[in-house]
């Protein structure tokens, strides 16, 4: 398919002598005016705009500003097209943002090569960006991949194998997207929060890597030493994703993913530990944890007991509403019930 080229020039001449230079090889659109190129654009996006800067009304640099303003248009390369060959107007054209330049009176085979080479290289600069993409969704993928498999590891220690991961995740997921239907806490809960907090819940648990194998798989009640070495785990698993994990992941995801494992088991009443953390000192991604780590715990089988039923485990959480849980975020979790049950029965 031909590319588009979007002429603008307030001259049927110009126009004209741009429409026959470069027609033969692209698809040619004029307009004669600053004001007609967004009534152009609101139905069409050309590969490549030639500008002309001297025209009444809206003159060329103002149509590139308000271009380099709009998210949907910014990215559209420009050459100016002017009469004025001065040094002056030429850094201008660049420093607004022009991708090259083009004199009047037209040379045409000048116009033409320019108007190729910028064709070329946008089109280069697309491919690029795209196997870059590519290449970071797979590097995204792979570390996602060993973060579950690490998790998987750690969770098969103490026999819950990595489903008490998937389980989590999943409840943490449902209770996000609740918060987010009622704008609860939305000035923290961007989309790249939710994401990193995500990605992120699976290590909630990596530091009962510290933890010994007969605590963890003990199958009777733990004594109060074993219980104090056990909860050793959350500031542990917060030490090890903060200085193993800041050198090849985004810093904002290690500082959630070590909030996690930290904090998930601190208590909105501050009767939790490892710092006795109160309300909404506790981050926000911990709280959330929390609620899902605590259901998954109460509902599933473990070597030690078995699964309850999803009414006892609300019961036992209501009592523990304002105590352990925030409450808020608690009645959203309860208002799920339906969700809750599927997944149930899914996972």
């Amino acid at each position: 398919m031909k590319k588009t080229i979007l002429v603008v020039d307030d001259s049927r001449l110009n126009l004209a002598i741009a429409r026959d230079l470069l027609s033969g090889e692209y698809c040619v659109e004029t307009v004669d005016s600053g004001e007609n190129v967004f009534i152009y654009l609101e139905e069409n996006e050309p590969d490549l705009v030639l500008l002309d800067i001297q025209m009444p009304g809206m003159d060329g640099f103002e149509v590139m500003r308000r271009l380099k303003e709009s998210r949907k248009w910014k990215g559209i390369p420009v050459i100016f097209l002017t009469a004025d060959r001065t040094e002056k107007t030429e850094e201008t054209c660049f420093q607004m943002g022009a991708v090259d330049y083009i004199g009047k009176p037209f040379v045409p085979a000048i116009m033409l090569q320019r108007v190729r080479r910028t064709i070329e290289l946008e089109e280069y600069k697309k491919n690029l960006e795209h196997m870059v993409e590519q290449q970071l969704q797979r590097i995204t993928q792979l570390q996602q991949d060993i973060i579950i498999t690490m998790a998987n590891l750690i969770e098969s220690r103490d026999g819950t194998t990595g489903e008490h991961v998937k389980r989590t995740s999943a409840y943490v997921n449902l209770l996000i997207e609740k918060m987010h239907e009622k704008g609860l806490y939305k000035e923290i809960l961007t989309p790249e929060y939710i994401n990193y907090m995500q990605k992120a819940s699976p290590l909630h648990d990596i530091g009962k890597i510290t933890v010994p194998d007969r605590i963890l798989q003990k199958p009777g009640a733990l004594t109060k030493e074993e219980y104090e070495l056990i909860q050793l785990h959350a500031e542990a698993g917060g030490r090890l994703i903060q200085e193993n994990m800041n050198r090849i992941v985004n810093q904002e995801f290690v500082e959630i993913a070590r909030d996690m494992a930290a904090f998930h088991h601190e208590k909105w009443n501050g009767g939790g530990y490892p710092r006795n953390l109160k309300g909404e000192e506790i981050p926000l991604s911990a709280r959330i944890l929390a609620i899902a780590d605590v259901f998954d715990a109460l509902v599933s089988e473990r070597q030690y007991k078995k699964g309850m039923p999803l009414e006892q485990a609300f019961e036992i959480m209501e009592k523990e509403r304002g105590r352990s849980f925030e409450p808020e975020l608690l009645d959203v979790f309860f208002e799920a019930e339906g969700e809750l049950r599927e997944l149930m029965q899914e996972l």
